[in-house]
């Protein structure tokens, strides 16, 4: 088949050509930026499952959706060394810098120079101006130095001046369970006041499936506060568009028994339908149909991108002693281990254990479901573990 032509893209965020099974998260979102723009309320989304399922698709798909109806949209990544402050405040300068203008409201105005203070809060030297003189504007106030307040205060003035366009604002951060307890709470209290306030704001948070967990750590409410939504594996019917759709959309058609194998060996899994169909694809001889020997090759040589890159990136960042923990954890397969079980495995103490674990928690390798379990952040993880030479 023709590379250039290939409908698959396996990767981090990357979009699919067919977004199949997400429409109801679709909606709800629309209909959240709708209720929001008619002065009513809506609840914050929190998205969560393991990685590779399409949060972050989501996320953009949400973002975008936003930005179509003039919505001021700051989208983040906790995780990436910087705080919740720092990256919040580079996203909402380019948005802010777009409507900055002399004839702007008093609102737009008010938001634009409580900015300005909320990016003094971070960093003194910073030279933001948005081009205006707002010397004699009202506002400000967000540098104090406590979270709450701060992030309270930008969000607030940020979102009324969106509310006076029209609009609202909409905060979208992904790999959230990153975040630190402060920032998680600051972030449930000031969704509370907005609920509370009809604030023009609407945020949604995707993480791993301990978020909720993490959440509820951090505010005691917030399991009444948002709308949890998990994101799974796609059921064979979902999986069989993923695949099907996007390739009669080039004129190609897939064999039920090569779709069928896919499907299967991607055990619904969106990063692996885009790895295998992208593989499968590019292998098959044929100009208008994929046939089940051209799954196979497809499967086997998706399977060696896959070691190679996805799961090797990620065993390779462990140390030698968190390996032997991954290599304990991956007896029980990818549904999860017992702290205690893997302790005895490794003839350890399971307090002994407890940095290493906090080791590879904090690499994004597993994620602590429940109290005393520990699992892997990605489907198969456990199948390549085992299948790693011993040392």
């Amino acid at each position: 088949m023709d590379s250039v032509r290939n409908p698959y893209s396996p990767g981090a965020g990357r979009p699919p050509t067919a977004l199949v099974g997400r429409d109801d998260h679709l909606r709800e979102w629309d209909v959240g930026v709708e209720r929001i723009e008619t002065g009513r309320t809506a609840q914050p989304l929190v998205l969560y499952g393991l990685r590779g399922v399409g949060k972050t698709v989501l996320l953009s798909q949400f973002a975008r959706r936003a930005r179509d109806r003039s919505w001021i949209v700051a989208r983040i990544e906790a995780g990436t060394g910087k705080s919740l402050r720092e990256l919040l405040g580079e996203a909402l300068h380019g948005p802010l810098a777009d409507l900055a203008r002399p004839s702007a409201g008093v609102r737009l105005l008010r938001g634009l120079k409580t900015a300005l203070t909320f990016k003094a809060s971070y960093d003194a030297s910073g030279s933001w101006n948005f081009g205006l003189d707002l010397s004699e504007v009202g506002g400000g106030g967000a540098d104090t130095g406590l979270l709450d307040t701060d992030l309270s205060k930008v969000i607030h003035d940020v979102a009324d001046a969106a509310a006076e366009e029209r609009a609202g604002l909409a905060i979208l951060i992904d790999e959230a369970q990153d975040l630190s307890v402060e920032e998680l709470a600051a972030m449930c209290a000031i969704s509370h006041a907005a609920g509370q306030d009809s604030w023009a704001y609407l945020v949604a948070l995707a993480g791993l499936p301990s978020l909720p967990r993490i959440l509820a750590e951090a505010k005691s409410y917030s399991e009444r506060l948002f709308s949890f939504q998990p994101i799974h594996h796609f059921d064979d019917a979902q999986a069989t568009r993923v695949l099907t759709v996007p390739a009669a959309d080039e004129g190609v058609e897939w064999d039920d028994e090569a779709a069928e194998y896919v499907v299967r060996e991607a055990g619904g899994y969106p990063y692996f339908l885009q790895q295998f169909g992208q593989d499968t694809w590019n292998d098959a001889p044929g100009q208008d149909r994929i046939a089940f020997v051209d799954a196979r090759v497809g499967v086997a040589r998706g399977r060696a991108a896959l070691d190679a890159g996805f799961f090797r990136a990620r065993w390779d960042r462990a140390t030698r002693a968190e390996q032997r923990y991954l290599r304990a954890m991956a007896i029980d397969g990818d549904q999860g281990s017992g702290s205690g079980d893997i302790a005895a495995r490794l003839g350890r103490k399971a307090t002994s254990l407890g940095p290493t674990r906090a080791n590879l928690i904090g690499k994004g390798l597993v994620y602590a479901p429940e109290h005393g379990m520990i699992a892997f952040t990605v489907p198969g993880m456990a199948d390549f573990v085992v299948r790693q030479p011993d040392f």
